[in-house]
């Protein structure tokens, strides 16, 4: 992959970027501005060779359809802020509002065109579809920068064909993101522990038999764990559970233990008769993980996995986490992701925290970034790389 430093002399050159500015919203109000001021080194670095940059993004999941909803204009103004310069938001992606503000940029202007979902092209299976749009966002630039590493893992027009149709970079940050996660595939430094948590199970199946070739510990927590309980024979309550991965949870501690690899399940739980909604506070009991009744539902690991999981975390030297404990944002189901998140800062070595609700989470229970040695900004992106999976936003660069 080329870097923007080998793109040659960007004075004066249009530069269409793809960022991932997918921020979480309450209401028009950023509660997580990361994935911005991720962006920020790449917009800097071309602003200072005297490009004019125009920023592709995408926000929640409009499906082809504008939806003020999911207007980028909430990322447009924190970026202004960041940057300490206007950026302008066109009022469509590559209609005549568009053509108009990319008209009229001088040198080390920044523009964000809207929502590239509002097109129906943006993720259509239909090739032609995608190369169609992808032309329209050629018209904008000389040079093609890739650096929303949230979404490589996705054939869509302005991640993967867009790629196609102009020179092509990859920007600062999908440099640094394949740097860590080579880190994690090629000779990681021992101890190498991974932590995964979050609902799915089936989410992180893949990832779990690839990481069982290079991982010396894994450390399962969040919903995922109750089909890893399951698979143990014990009861799980009304916990989270994919009744059709049980024997597959089975097989993968049978093979873990043959191979002589750490597997750690929660040993206890924090339980209660229902989901929490509306306003706490709760009611919840810690549980040992082989007793837990039949009518509660476990929403975190309890004070004994907290601690068995942060002394396998602080052990080692290089430290891969994806996926909540528990349910963090409620207070009294916080506690287990808190630990997880402390125990990280204290690695000696290199300590990955996987993006998605992992990044919210550090941030929501008042960790800073530089506390970690790198958070990532693409949770999918990082755990297809970390299976083995070929990313097609990455594959089409070079």
């Amino acid at each position: 992959m080329k870097s923007i430093e080998d793109l040659g002399d960007l004075q004066g050159k249009r530069v269409v970027i793809r960022c991932d500015l997918n921020v979480p919203l309450d209401g028009d109000t950023i509660t997580d501005d990361g994935r911005i001021r991720a962006s920020l080194p790449t917009l800097t670095a071309l602003r200072e060779a005297g490009a004019k940059v125009v920023v592709l993004a995408h926000l929640g999941r409009p499906k082809g359809q504008v939806n003020p909803k999911y207007s980028l204009a909430p990322a447009a103004k924190r970026m202004s802020e960041l940057l300490g310069v206007a950026v302008p938001l066109a009022g469509d992606v590559v209609g005549p509002e568009a053509e108009a503000l990319v008209a009229q940029m001088a040198p080390g202007d920044v523009v964000m065109l809207e929502n590239v979902r509002y097109e129906p092209g943006e993720e259509s299976k239909d090739e032609a579809e995608r190369q169609a749009l992808a032309d329209k966002y050629a018209a904008f630039g000389d040079v093609f920068v890739s650096d929303g590493f949230g979404v490589v893992h996705r054939k869509q027009a302005s991640v993967y064909d867009l790629a196609k149709k102009l020179p092509n970079a990859a920007g600062r940050l999908v440099k640094a993101e394949i740097d860590v996660l080579k880190q994690l595939t090629e000779e990681p430094a021992r101890p190498y522990v991974v932590v995964l948590g979050g609902a799915k199970v089936a989410d992180k199946l893949a990832v779990i038999d690839n990481l069982l070739k290079t991982a010396d510990t894994l450390v399962i927590g969040g919903g995922m764990a109750y089909t890893f309980l399951k698979a143990k024979g014990y009861e799980v309550g009304t916990s989270l559970l994919d009744e059709e991965k049980v024997e597959v949870c089975k097989e993968y501690m049978e093979r873990a233990a043959a191979e002589g690899k750490q597997l750690l399940l929660p040993v206890d739980t924090v339980v209660s008769p229902a989901f929490p909604s509306g306003d706490g506070p709760f009611a919840s009991t810690v549980i040992d993980s082989d007793k837990l009744p039949a009518d509660q539902m476990g929403l975190d690991i309890g004070p004994k996995s907290a601690a068995l999981f942060a002394e396998a975390i602080k052990g080692a030297k290089t430290v891969f986490w994806n996926g909540p404990m528990g349910v963090f944002e409620v207070a009294g189901f916080a506690d287990g992701t808190k630990a997880v998140a402390q125990a990280l800062t204290e690695v000696d070595g290199l300590s990955v925290v996987g993006g998605g609700d992992s990044a919210a989470a550090v941030r929501e229970l008042g960790f800073t970034d530089d506390q970690f040695g790198h958070i990532s900004t693409g949770g999918g992106a990082s755990l297809e790389y970390l299976e083995g999976k070929t990313l097609p936003g990455l594959d089409v660069l070079g």
